[in-house]
């Protein structure tokens, strides 16, 4: 990838990652120094990453800050967010990457934030899946941005615009509503019509008129009467 020449760039943004510090062992003693892992963007799609070592921290910032500004890489970007998902790889570091709606935010910790933050994406969602070293999780972010395709790429080899590859960004025909009402309406009239049918059919049956429902019910014989005997005299 082409370098990019910081001095092109306006309102570079530096940030300190990680401060670490370490100890080497001589024959007379240790001697202790200092690691510092730097991020710098100008938050407009333009992002790099360096390490610095020195005996001070802040002579080991200002390496890190000039490494960093040799690894400035462009961002393709779809208004606030990607263009589409990545997983970036370094090391055993795995960093996934994924487009997300306006108003979601940056959704990363630690070091991917900053690289994210960095290079002016405001909305992403994002998961490490591998190492939580903060030294490869940074290089896998930074390989996952590099794998980034711009979108009329992408909207050229899929025959579709920019704007489509977003799916909140899709803007609808101005008759789409009213195809889509029409649609619906012709699904629902055999439906209706099927539901109707056993009603209809119902109501066209003749009504069973009262002789047929009456049974007759044989009279029940009266037994005769019984004759009382003659009181005796």
């Amino acid at each position: 990838m082409r370098r990019i020449d910081p001095n092109t760039l306006s309102n570079l943004e530096e940030r300190v990652v990680r401060i670490n510090r370490v100890a080497k062992t001589y024959k007379g003693g240790r001697t202790p120094s200092f690691n510092v892992l730097v991020v710098v963007g100008d938050g407009n799609g333009h992002v790099g990453a360096g390490i610095g070592k020195a005996k001070e921290v802040p002579e080991a910032i200002r390496k890190g800050v000039e490494d960093a500004k040799k690894n400035i890489i462009a961002i393709p970007r779809v208004a606030t967010t990607i263009p589409h998902t990545v997983i970036g790889q370094a090391g055993a570091s795995e960093v996934l990457l994924k487009p997300a709606a306006p108003g979601t935010g940056v959704i990363a910790g630690g070091a991917v934030r900053a690289v994210l933050e960095a290079a002016g994406v405001r909305d992403v969602l994002s998961k490490s899946l591998g190492s939580g070293n903060a030294i490869n999780t940074v290089r896998a972010a930074m390989d996952g941005l590099q794998r980034l395709k711009y979108a009329e790429q992408v909207a050229r080899a899929r025959g579709k615009t920019a704007e489509e590859l977003v799916p909140w960004q899709r803007e609808r025909k101005p008759g789409a509503a009213v195809e889509e009402s029409a649609a619906e309406a012709a699904e629902a009239a055999p439906q209706a019509e099927a539901e109707a049918a056993p009603v209809a059919e119902a109501e066209a049956a003749p009504a069973p008129t009262g002789e047929a429902e009456t049974s007759e019910i044989p009279a029940t014989e009266t037994p005769a009467a019984v004759a009382e005997p003659a009181p005796e005299a």
